[in-house]
């Protein structure tokens, strides 16, 4: 109990913590961009991954009774924006960008950087902002990419790839993820 305290305390330094969020033992936060107002979680949502933003920027904000998994991954250099009751399960990845730079000459520059002074202040990754709506759910070991809108009530099947958008009461799987079919009306 004490050393869960602890943790809170220290991540609440880092960010913008709702008093009803629920931070477990496993859940980390690398907010690098050393801004605290960008990574918001909102109340009653369960952290149990990874949340980071880079150094050049990034803002991640998740809403109420919102549940992100072991192991899951959401990082940021531009905006990512999961809304209320999303169900984000466990070993899932979340980018709004690149990662690295596509020019191989760039991209060791870039890890260099990062291995012997941090992450730049400085780099194009050719970032592109994430929309999660309400009530969505994505399963496990899907790999969510920049650019994507999931919609209101969409699922995203376990293993997924998603790189369209997501249209909503919709469930999507495979690689590259595409509709499977239309929640029914009861199922909304």
């Amino acid at each position: 109990m004490l050393i869960g305290m602890m943790k809170r305390i220290i991540l609440s330094r880092h960010m913008v913590l709702d008093a009803k969020a629920v931070i477990h033992p496993t859940a980390t936060v690398h907010n690098i961009r050393k801004q605290r107002h960008a990574i918001r979680v909102g109340a009653n949502t369960h952290l149990k991954g990874e949340l980071l933003t880079f150094a050049h920027g990034g803002e991640i904000s998740i809403g109420e009774y919102c549940y992100v998994g072991e192991q899951s991954h959401i990082w940021s250099a531009a905006r990512i924006s999961i809304g209320d009751r999303v169900l984000i399960s466990h070993n899932v990845n979340i980018f709004d960008s690149l990662t690295h730079p596509v020019s191989p000459v760039e991209r060791h520059r870039h890890y260099h950087q990062i291995i012997t002074r941090g992450h730049p202040g400085q780099v194009d990754l050719e970032e592109a902002p994430v929309r999660i709506g309400n009530d969505a759910w994505i399963g496990c070991l899907a790999i969510v990419l920049r650019g994507v809108t999931i919609g209101e009530g969409a699922i995203v099947g376990a293993g997924s790839v998603v790189s369209n958008d997501v249209p909503p009461f919709t469930i999507v799987a495979g690689n590259p993820a595409r509709v499977v079919r239309e929640l029914d009306p009861d199922e909304r």
